[in-house]
C-alpha cells in the first residue's frame, strides 16, 4: 500500500494536470500511462482516478478512463446552481459577516490585481467566489460553491483568456465587495446574479462557436443531449 502522503501528492498532481488542461478534456487515460508519467504505483493512481471521478473531472470509458469532456449543458446547470446559492449566500453575508471579514475579502481581491496571467486569474476568481460564500456563515453553501468552481475550473481558463476579460471580472467582483461594505444585501445579490449570468452566457457562446476548432486542438466539448456522448475524442498517450 502506498504511503498516504504519496497518494495525496499523486492525486494533486493529476488533478492539477486536468484542471490546467495539460490533460485535455476527452483525453484517454490508462493506469499504466499515469504510473509512468507521474512515477507512481498502481494503488495511488487508481485512488486518484476514483477521487477525480467523484469531482466530475474524469469518467470511466469502458474498461478505461477519459478526462471528462467539457459539457455545455452541465456548464449551464452549474450557472443556475451558482446563481441560486451565491445570491442567497451574499444576502446572508451582508447581515452576518463582520467588518473585518469583508475587509479581508477586499484585501484578497486587491492582492489579485493586476491579474497578469490566466493561471492567476483562474485561481483568484475561484477563490473569491468561495470566500464570498463562506462569509454567509453557512458551510453547506460554501461547499456547494467550492464544488461548482472545481467543475468549472477548466472552462475558466477559456473564460479569462484575455487581460480585458480578467480586468472585467475583477471590476465586477469589486462592485460586490462595495455593496457588502454598505451592507446592501439586495444589491450585492443582484450584482452576483448578473455576474454569473453574463459570464455563463459569454462562456457558452464561446464554446459553442469554437467547438469545432477546439476539438481540433484535442479539447472535447459535448452537450448532454448529443446523440454521441463523446464523439471521437482525441487520444494521446497518458
Amino acid at each position: 500500500m502506498a504511503p498516504p502522503n504519496q497518494t495525496a501528492q499523486l492525486f494533486e498532481s493529476v488533478r492539477t494536470a486536468v484542471l490546467t488542461l495539460e490533460l485535455a478534456p476527452g483525453e484517454r487515460l490508462t493506469e499504466r500511462g499515469l504510473e509512468a508519467r507521474f512515477e507512481a504505483s498502481r494503488t495511488p493512481v487508481r485512488a486518484a482516478l476514483m477521487r477525480l471521478e467523484s469531482e466530475g473531472l474524469v469518467q470511466r470509458d469502458g474498461r478505461g478512463w477519459i478526462v471528462a469532456p467539457l459539457d455545455i449543458d452541465e456548464i449551464r446547470a452549474l450557472a443556475e446552481l451558482r446563481e441560486a446559492v451565491e445570491s442567497a449566500a451574499v444576502r446572508l453575508a451582508a447581515v452576518r459577516a463582520s467588518g473585518a471579514d469583508i475587509e479581508a475579502l477586499a484585501e484578497l481581491l486587491e492582492s489579485a490585481r493586476p491579474v497578469a496571467d490566466e493561471e492567476h486569474g483562474v485561481r483568484a476568481g475561484g477563490d473569491f467566489h468561495v470566500e464570498l460564500a463562506q462569509l454567509s456563515g453557512n458551510a453547506l453553501m460554501a461547499e456547494a460553491v467550492r464544488g461548482a468552481m472545481t467543475r468549472l475550473a477548466r472552462t475558466r481558463w477559456l473564460e479569462v483568456r484575455t487581460p480585458e476579460a480578467r480586468e472585467h471580472a475583477w471590476a465586477e467582483h469589486r462592485a460586490v465587495v462595495e455593496a457588502l461594505r454598505e451592507r446592501d444585501g439586495a444589491r450585492a445579490a443582484a450584482l452576483v446574479s448578473a455576474h454569473i449570468r453574463d459570464t455563463n452566457e459569454r462562456l457558452v457562446t464561446f464554446l459553442t462557436d469554437e467547438r469545432r476548432r477546439l476539438r481540433g486542438h484535442g479539447v472535447a466539448i459535448v452537450a448532454s443531449g448529443d446523440a454521441t456522448r463523446l464523439g471521437d475524442p482525441v487520444s494521446r498517450p497518458a
